[in-house]
Order: structure tokens, then C-alpha cells, then sequence
């Protein structure tokens, strides 16, 4: 049983308790405490009443009021997109170059291209659009099927080598050391002439062989100078700009069994409004080239 006493110098009782000597004194609190300790009970309750607040097993109880935050930013989207409404429908009839031409248009363009950019396009060309090993930088001037608007555009409507799209953009390095198309010792040859195309360290000695294999097996694609063909998506190998790596043994393995990236088509997905918008920002990044001259 807990005994009580009275605190000689206090006057208070005790609760009965003691810790080293030290007795705890049953001193009630403040009444200005109570009553707002009371008041925020009260509060809570009403609140709970008011508000959706109390969970069940699907949703909430809707609450008095009937609020829903998610209501109320439907209602803002919905705002947003009225508000929006004429200059989206100005550059759905409008061409690629148009729309650049416009300043207006132009502007709403770049900033809504740069929002979609964000959602869409940074897990592989990351969030500068800088690029990665196997992802192009959209940043520079090389551009392996063109750089203006219009090219830009199509890339982007109907990707690269995927099998969703019947006009994606194709290009396919044939595998020359895995289906035995090309000696080993063929392979380090024009390895070792890619190298002294792009200016790197190289064999000397093996010049002669690598330039003929490289002019029989390679130059329909990338050119007999090596710099490219844009029309068939064959990229320049002159300059120091590498998809896959410049070192000897990555330029091995790739003429070995060469690496084929695939974008998706994004016209059908996101709408030709924002495939214009996401074309136009991407050619505004600094790398863009002008139109082809018609």
C-alpha cells in the first residue's frame, strides 16, 4: 500500500513515491494548462469531424466538409490547362519550324520541353543531357542522323531501332568476329586503322592491311575517310567523340560484337505537341544544327 503524507515545508501531500530520499509532491497543474490541453482535445475531435482524417480499409472518412487536397489540385491542372489551352493548340497546327521562328511559341516550347525532358528522356541522357556510355551527349554538334529541327524530331517521334515503330530509324554494324565475317587478325587491323583515323597511338607496321580491310568492309557505311553517313546512321570515326569507348580493346569489341542501342518512339506515347516541344528544346541545348537547306 502506497502511504501519503503532507510535505512539512510545502504543505502539500505527497504521492507517495520516493526516489533517493527525494518525495514527489501531488502538486496539480495549472488550470490555464488544463483548459488549453482541453481545448486541444476538443479541437482534434472537431478537426477529425470536419476533415477527411480517419483511414479505412479503401480511402477516408470524406469528412464534413468534404474537402479532398487531391480535388484541389485536379482543380489547379484543370486551370493550368485552360490557361494553356490556346498556345498548345497553336503549336499542334503548327510545323517544327514554326514554332521556332515564334517567339512565343518557341519560348512555351523550350520550358515545356524541358519539364518532359525531365520525366522522359534523363534516365539515359541523363539530367544535362550530357549523355553516358551508349547514350549520345545531346549537347555537342555530332549527331549521328542530323541535328536540325526536323531530323531531331523524327528521331524522337519514331526512336531508334526498336520494334514498336515501322519508321523507327535503323542501322545495324554487322558483327564481323562473332559470325566469323572477318579473320581475327582482320579485326586488329582495321582496329589499329580506326585508331590512326581518330589520331590515337597506333601500329604502323599494320596500316596497309587495316586500311584494306576497313575500305572492303567498312567504308559502304562510314565512308572511305571514315567520317560517317548520316543517311544510314553510320557515325564519324575521325573525330573524338565515341558512342561506345576509344580505347583499342573497346574498338576490338565492338567490331567484334557490336553494341546496338534503341530508343523508343515517343510520338504514339506523348502526343505531337510535346514530341515538337521536346524537339525543339533538345536543339536549343547547343549542340542543334540549322535546317537542311530544301
Amino acid at each position: 500500500m502506497t502511504v501519503k503524507e503532507t510535505d512539512e515545508l510545502s504543505g502539500t501531500e505527497t504521492t507517495g513515491h520516493e526516489w533517493d530520499g527525494i518525495k514527489e509532491l501531488n502538486s496539480p497543474l495549472p488550470r490555464w494548462w488544463l483548459w488549453t490541453f482541453y481545448a486541444t482535445v476538443v479541437f482534434a475531435i472537431g478537426y477529425s469531424l470536419y476533415y477527411p482524417a480517419i483511414p479505412l480499409i479503401k480511402g477516408a472518412t470524406a469528412g464534413i466538409s468534404g474537402y479532398s487536397s487531391r480535388a484541389e489540385v485536379a482543380k489547379d491542372i484543370a486551370m493550368a490547362a485552360e490557361a494553356q489551352s490556346g498556345i498548345i493548340e497553336r503549336t499542334r497546327n503548327s510545323t517544327i519550324d514554326q514554332i521556332a521562328t515564334d517567339d512565343e511559341l518557341r519560348r512555351f516550347a523550350v520550358s515545356a520541353g524541358k519539364s518532359a525532358f525531365k520525366v522522359y528522356c534523363v534516365q539515359c541522357h541523363g539530367s544535362g543531357a550530357q549523355g553516358a556510355p551508349g547514350y549520345p551527349n545531346l549537347n555537342d554538334d555530332e549527331w549521328i542522323w542530323g541535328g536540325d529541327l526536323e531530323t531531331i524530331h523524327i528521331s524522337i517521334s519514331h526512336g531508334i531501332r526498336n520494334d514498336q515503330d515501322d519508321d523507327a530509324r535503323l542501322s545495324e554494324m554487322p558483327a564481323f568476329g562473332v559470325d566469323e565475317l572477318l579473320e581475327r587478325s582482320e579485326i586488329a587491323a582495321a582496329a589499329n586503322y580506326v585508331l590512326k583515323l581518330s589520331g590515337q597511338e597506333h601500329d604502323a607496321a599494320l596500316l596497309g592491311e587495316g586500311e584494306t580491310v576497313f575500305a572492303d568492309n567498312c567504308a559502304a557505311c562510314h565512308g572511305e575517310a571514315g567520317k560517317g553517313d548520316r543517311e544510314q546512321g553510320a557515325p564519324d570515326l575521325t573525330d573524338a567523340i565515341w558512342l561506345y569507348g576509344s580505347t583499342p580493346e573497346l574498338i576490338l569489341t565492338q567490331i567484334n560484337r557490336p553494341k546496338h542501342g534503341v530508343m523508343p518512339p515517343w510520338l504514339e506515347r506523348l502526343g505531337d505537341v510535346t514530341v515538337k516541344q521536346l524537339a525543339v528544346y533538345v536543339h536549343g541545348l547547343g549542340g542543334g544544327e540549322d535546317s537542311e537547306p530544301e
